[in-house]
């Protein structure tokens, strides 16, 4: 191959090297949200844990005033009770008064069940403050860890990036322009090698899609220093030395 072709072989090494850079950043920095995420998660799990616990207290703040009043209402019954002037008026008052009590039993457990999801949520409550106090702790020792590996990091890239400067001042502008699409195109595989995958009959394919590759495409790379690109992918094609 000419000296065209080595140089989008040497462009493709150096482009595999600084995005696999960038991708290390790009997870160590991802680590940092994941822990944010976590961390949101509780807080809206605790913030509708508390609004269960407020809506629990109003219905039992509701069922106490239900209960003051009822409980009003058996001191006029016991007093019409007492004052009642005839048997039937006395059992009429009793019924009344025994209905009044009953349903008030019930309002009473109706509160203590709610009085005791309330202590339940409540735990609860702290339980997802105890966590996300925990995760705050460990987002805090994370994002350290990640700002000094991102800062390895883009050290790294900035040095392949010059290295990448440097070696596409060796391809022509245009192709240049070619390798860049491509290469955004298929995650910076721009440059595909042929492989041939039945000897005998010289059938080759492309390495990037694995579509079939004409045997006069295979000829012109070894005789000419030109850019043929796969018919397929659009890659780059190029003999024998596989980038890194």
């Amino acid at each position: 191959m000419g000296s065209v072709l080595e140089a989008l072989i040497k462009l493709q090494s150096v482009e595999n090297r600084l995005r696999a850079a960038k991708a290390k950043l790009a997870r160590c920095r991802r680590n940092v949200i994941i822990q944010e995420n976590q961390i949101r998660t509780l807080q809206n799990a605790l913030e509708a844990k508390k609004e269960e616990v407020q809506l629990t207290t109003i219905q039992s703040d509701r069922l106490e005033l239900e209960l003051k009043t009822r409980d009003e209402d058996i001191t006029k019954l016991r007093a019409s009770l007492n004052s009642a002037r005839t048997n039937k008026e006395y059992a009429a008052v009793l019924t009344q008064l025994n209905t009044t009590r009953a349903d008030n039993s019930k309002i009473e457990s109706q509160i203590l069940d709610l009085m005791k999801n309330i202590e339940v949520d409540q735990a609860e409550c702290q339980k997802l403050q105890q966590q996300i106090d925990e995760q705050k702790a460990k987002l805090e020792q994370v994002r350290k860890e990640s700002e000094q590996s991102a800062t390895k990091h883009q050290a790294e890239i900035d040095q392949i990036q010059c290295e990448w400067d440097e070696a596409a001042k060796a391809v022509p502008g245009e192709l240049l322009e070619i390798f860049r699409r491509v290469a955004e195109t298929y995650d910076g595989e721009a440059v595909a090698t042929i492989e041939q995958y039945e000897e005998k009959t010289g059938a080759y394919s492309c390495g990037g899609c694995f579509m079939s590759v004409t045997a006069e495409s295979v000829n012109m790379l070894m005789t000419r220093d030109e850019v043929i690109r796969c018919p397929s992918c659009s890659r780059i094609l190029v003999l024998g030395k596989t980038p890194e």
